[in-house]
């Protein structure tokens, strides 16, 4: 496929655009900075400004687009996740305002540059516990996609207010819009840097719902998205099958979810739920940190 994607210089964007590229998709990304990757058609455009956006949506790759003669083509689909990343980077105002005029932005002129295939990066921080002022805790577990999302802080709010903007354009365009709550997004090399503290203190990936997402996973989420058609306005749990932590669910319920309803008859693995992704997509995680750190699973 022909994929406009925004935001591949990012953290998960520099892995998830190699990946789509193995696949055999041909991939213009859009960021403020290029992406020096082998085979990366690179505009630089900012989010925040419509014209900037309708250009590009349709606009050549590179070069050689040049050469049949034919026009510019349009692009297959287009992959959302150029954003302010979280807070206490910026300004609250200008977190929110980036990620919400920019998400209009470019759903506004993929839909009318003909895309009808757009997926873009919600958060886990939707359902209100990352960032919360103090502890707060989960209202039931596993946390799927129907859990409650009411977020305090201004980086999880733009992205509820993102799944609201995406849910009506969908209403309206009837194209395939999916939303991704991705959550932690963690790069090969972090295994070995950040998970030995994890595993001393799991208390630390509490605001993680002790769950993450390999950033080569998430390029596998985001292929079968692409390869997933018909499925209208959807909004998918983005994580791997285990927790982040060297504790069983049994153990990291008793220390940290005492009387937090459970609504499965058995606890699984993890408990930010991968399960719709699963079911309708076929998304199947590959990576474990247990691949790149010692540690057994303790009570």
């Amino acid at each position: 496929m022909r994929v406009l994607f925004t935001g591949g210089t990012g953290k998960a964007g520099r892995h998830v655009v190699p990946y789509l590229i193995n696949r055999g998709h041909r991939v213009l990304n859009v960021d403020l900075h290029p992406l020096d990757h082998a085979g990366v058609d690179n505009r630089i455009a900012d989010i925040t400004e419509a014209g900037q956006m309708f250009d590009v949506m349709q606009s050549y790759a590179g070069f050689d687009e040049l050469d049949p003669g034919t026009g510019v083509p349009r692009f297959d689909a287009v992959v959302h996740f150029a954003a302010v990343p979280r807070i206490l980077l910026k300004t609250d105002n200008e977190c929110y305002r980036v990620n919400v005029l920019g998400t209009y932005n470019v759903i506004d002129a993929a839909l009318k540059a003909g895309v009808r295939k757009i997926v873009f990066a919600s958060s886990e921080t939707t359902y209100g516990v990352c960032f919360a002022d103090g502890e707060r805790r989960p209202e039931y577990l596993p946390i799927d996609e129907e859990h409650p999302t009411v977020p305090e802080d201004s980086y999880a709010m733009s992205k509820v207010v993102n799944e609201v903007t995406a849910r009506s354009f969908q209403r309206r365009s009837g194209a395939d819009i999916y939303g991704l709550r991705i959550n932690n997004v963690i790069e090969p090399h972090e295994y070995a840097r950040d998970f030995p503290a994890y595993i001393a203190d799991p208390a630390l990936r509490r605001r993680n719902i002790f769950a993450y997402i390999d950033a080569r996973d998430l390029g596998q989420m985001v292929d079968r998205c692409l390869a997933t058609d018909g499925l209208g306005y959807q909004v998918f749990n983005v994580a791997n099958d285990d927790h982040s932590v060297d504790l069983t669910s049994a153990g990291l319920v008793e220390r940290f979810y005492r009387g937090v309803p459970v609504t499965t008859p058995d606890l699984p693995e993890g408990f930010y739920s991968n399960a719709k992704a699963k079911r309708m997509l076929g998304f199947r995680p590959e990576h474990s940190w247990r691949m790149h750190v010692d540690g057994s699973a303790t009570p």
